[in-house]
């Protein structure tokens, strides 16, 4: 009577392993990943790795408040012919949190920068969404020659007018709001659900593009249980007040300029997002070219995800 209404995957497949791992598979299903991590800035940071580690690198780096399993479905399919590593990034997911509640883009581009080293590759291939693909693009163009090729999905940050907009405010006001944000988030507590069940429900409320099955999924890997049996998002409240200071926004475009790597764009046009074409940004990149879903939101690689298999494969 206590057993909840959907079952809580009890062992190391990803959710499409186990179901090829049906009696009449033909094809041999491989393990799910494994838990690794790394040390950036003494935290200690997490990464699932999907094997296959003579296939060249390939890093599917996440966006803001997700976690590293949320890319299972696309890493399922490219692992055959990449070693796929996803890492969470700091304050996320598996990751630890930042003592002093420090998510300033250097700090992420910093981390990212330390997880290449740590890997030891000469060269990486990168598929990145929303946060992660500024952080991936950052980091493309402060070191070109360590990346093959570059998806980036929605990940260029704000929109020209939203950068114009935060740059025009005078920088006392935005540093005093920054403050009078980071005591109310130290004085916030995580939202608690009574069930793992009531915060698949936010999650569906949250994203209503998802399937039942993604979202159950993405709330089993996003979600921990806390001492009381409740359970809460494993990211850091902190991660909702952006840091209030970041390089200026002719530096960002110089990094887009020193990419020399080809960059496939993707954009869903039902997205909060700003479409990179339209809005000119797309104008300083060397070698780049857009994707657009028309009926696909922010989270296209779930929205579309035959689709952007199709179309990720093709560009790599």
């Amino acid at each position: 009577q206590t057993r909840p209404a959907w079952p809580v995957p009890r062992c190391s497949l990803s959710p499409i392993d186990a179901r090829r791992a049906a009696p009449h598979s033909v094809r041999m299903t491989l393990a799910g990943p494994t838990s690794n991590s790394f040390i950036s800035q003494r935290l200690r940071l997490h990464y699932a790795d999907w094997g296959n580690p003579d296939a060249p690198p390939l890093i599917l780096q996440h966006g803001g408040r997700d976690h590293a399993r949320s890319w299972d479905w696309v890493a399922e399919q490219l692992r055959h012919d990449w070693h796929v590593i996803c890492p969470d990034l700091r304050g996320h997911g598996d990751s630890a949190w930042s003592p002093d509640g420090n998510y300033a883009m250097d700090s992420f581009v910093y981390d990212f920068a330390q997880l290449v080293h740590t890997l030891g590759h000469d060269q990486v291939t990168i598929v990145a969404h929303s946060l992660g693909g500024n952080i991936a693009t950052r980091f493309t163009g402060l070191y070109p020659e360590k990346v093959r090729r570059l998806v980036n999905i929605e990940g260029l940050g704000p929109a020209p007018k939203v950068r114009e907009q935060i740059d025009a405010q005078p920088i006392t006001e935005r540093m005093r709001k920054w403050i009078e944000d980071k005591r109310k988030a130290a004085g916030r507590l995580p939202r608690r659900y009574p069930t793992l069940e009531a915060a698949y429900t936010r999650m569906k409320e949250e994203n209503a593009f998802l399937s039942d099955e993604q979202a159950r999924h993405l709330t089993v890997h996003g979600a921990s249980r806390n001492e009381d049996g409740t359970w809460s998002w494993k990211f850091d409240n902190y991660l909702n007040v952006w840091s209030v200071l970041d390089i200026p926004t002719p530096d960002v475009i110089a990094l887009w300029q020193a990419i020399t790597c080809p960059v496939l764009m993707f954009y869903g046009a039902k997205s909060f997002a700003s479409d990179p074409q339209a809005d000119g940004r797309m104008a300083f990149f060397r070698d780049a070219r857009l994707i657009t879903y028309g009926d696909a939101g922010h989270w296209l690689h779930h929205d579309r995800l035959d689709d952007f298999i199709r179309d990720v494969k093709a560009f790599l």
